[in-house]
Order: structure tokens, then C-alpha cells, then sequence
């Protein structure tokens, strides 16, 4: 009887500081946290840092969006973000990298036997595409090194007569490019090249990326192409600012000069002048233009 007491009081004990430590720590410290967030000054990072126009939220500073058409194509009349892989662009519900290495140099051919199968594509190749995009749409050179000129990787299969890529080449593969694509480059050391079947086996070729003569600098900038780690970066580099502002300067109908000064007003540089990058916020950006040059689009 009294072992059963002594394991009551203990019991009781027990209950008693789960519900003092729920009340502290689960009510009464996040409404303590709370009530501090909502301090003038603390309030709209608390808050998620919105961005609201006549009442109205329509972004925030800290996570990305696009700004793009009901038909998916880029608006001329805005600075474009960075690409994103955060679900199907700039989900803040589904936060992610592509978990692409740079090792990813081959694609997954689409199967020409199901309907809308686009296969997989390798790092690589979105590079290639999305610098080819840019380029068409700044009307600039969008070729970039290892890349084919219909924005794919620029890899070949290259097959040996004998073991260890020993001996004479005996055929070439362009393995990112299905057929009936024309291959990047006709020859590869007097081998006719190839372009590749989907299902087929390229295993046992030597696996070998090709530069091409494309500028070792190229006139599309590095975050123009690739994908930040969250997928919601709100900031683009002033290299890839400074590539858009013709395109929107002519859409708006403005200079070049009326938009690099705003581009110049949202440039934040270095943190302490000396950690990261230099970057400028894309929808502030934006909606400055809008404030201050209106898109009209007749």
C-alpha cells in the first residue's frame, strides 16, 4: 500500500511540472515572444518582411517570385529572377535545391514512346538551356563553354577498341542529343559522331565533355543559369541586373540611363563591405519601376 502511495505522489509530481512547463514554455514564452516581435522596428521582420502596396501584400523581401505571363514566358517589363527549383518555382512550401552536383553532365533522353516525356535533365544541359533562354531573351550571345548550340551539354560517348579507353576510337555518341538531332560536331578525331537512341547502352563509353570555342567568359552571368540552394533567393547579382535594363528600358519606353540609376539605388553591395556578394532585390526593384516609370502597354 505504501509502495502504491509513493508511486501516486510521483505520478502526481510528474503531471504537476508538465503542466506548469506547458504552460510556461508552450502558452505563456511564445506569447512573451510574440508580444516582443510586434515592437515597432521588430515587427515587419517578424512578420515575414511583406511588402504591401495600397493595403495590399504582394511580395516579400526575403523570398523570391516570378514574373512571368499566364503563358509561362518571362514579362518583358520586369527584372527576372534567378532560376529556381523550389517545386515549380519559387515555392515557399517546397523549399529545395536540385541536388545536382557538377558531375551531372549526362541527361535521361526522354522515351518517344509515352506522350509529353521530357526524360531528365542533367545539370549540365540547365545550365545550357537557361543561358540559351537568357541570351535569346536579352538579345545576347547566350553560349556558354560545354554546351551545344541548341543548349544542351556538349558530351561525348566515346568507345575504344580495347580495354581501358585504350587502342582506337571505334564510335562516337553525342549522349545528350536523341535522335534525329543533329550532333554538335560531325567528327571526333576522324569518327563520325552520332547522335544517341534512347534505351540504349553508352555505358562503356568514355564519358567525355567537350568546351567547344564558346568565350571563356560568357556574356550570361552564373546566377542568371543556376538555381539557388533554398530555390527562393529574392536577389539577382548587378552583372544580370545590368544585362536586362536595355530589354527594360525599351519595353517601358525609358533609357538605359533611368534604369541602371535605379538599378544602381537597390545594389546593396557587400555586407560590411566585405562578406557576400553584391545583390539587388528583384521585386523591390520591380516595383520601384512601376512607381516611378508605369508600364503601359498599349
Amino acid at each position: 500500500m505504501r509502495s502504491l502511495l509513493n508511486s501516486l505522489r510521483q505520478y502526481v509530481a510528474a503531471l504537476r511540472m508538465l503542466l506548469i512547463f506547458t504552460v510556461l514554455l508552450g502558452i505563456a514564452y511564445p506569447l512573451v515572444v510574440l508580444a516582443i516581435a510586434q515592437v515597432p522596428g521588430l515587427q515587419s521582420h517578424a512578420n515575414g518582411s511583406q511588402i504591401e502596396i495600397n493595403g495590399k501584400v504582394v511580395g516579400s523581401k526575403l523570398i523570391g517570385q516570378s514574373f512571368t505571363g499566364s503563358n509561362g514566358f518571362p514579362l518583358p517589363q520586369y527584372f527576372q529572377p534567378r532560376p529556381s527549383a523550389a517545386g515549380d518555382g519559387y515555392d515557399p512550401t517546397a523549399t529545395s535545391a536540385s541536388n545536382l552536383g557538377p558531375e551531372s553532365i549526362v541527361d535521361t533522353l526522354p522515351d518517344p514512346s509515352v506522350p509529353d516525356d521530357t526524360g531528365s535533365q542533367s545539370l549540365l544541359t540547365q545550365v545550357c538551356s537557361r543561358s540559351l533562354a537568357v541570351g535569346k531573351l536579352e538579345d545576347v550571345d547566350g553560349s556558354r563553354p560545354f554546351c551545344t548550340p541548341d543548349g544542351v551539354g556538349a558530351v561525348l560517348a566515346v568507345f575504344w577498341s580495347g580495354p581501358g579507353y585504350h587502342g582506337t576510337i571505334t564510335r562516337v555518341v553525342s549522349i545528350n542529343q536523341a535522335a534525329p538531332a543533329m550532333p554538335f560536331i560531325a567528327t571526333y578525331h576522324g569518327v563520325p559522331v552520332e547522335a544517341a537512341k534512347f534505351g540504349a547502352d553508352y555505358s562503356h563509353g568514355q564519358i567525355v565533355p567537350v568546351r567547344g570555342n564558346a568565350p571563356a567568359h560568357p556574356a550570361v552571368p552564373p546566377d542568371a543559369v543556376t538555381a539557388s540552394a533554398s530555390g527562393l533567393d529574392p536577389e539577382i547579382s548587378p552583372a544580370y541586373a545590368h544585362l536586362q535594363e536595355a530589354r527594360v528600358a525599351k519595353t517601358r519606353g525609358i533609357t538605359v540611363a533611368q534604369v541602371d540609376a535605379l538599378v544602381q539605388k537597390f545594389d546593396k553591395g557587400r555586407d560590411l563591405g566585405f562578406i557576400g556578394e553584391p545583390r539587388a532585390n528583384v521585386l523591390g526593384l520591380n516595383l520601384a519601376l512601376d512607381a516611378t516609370y508605369p508600364y503601359d502597354p498599349n
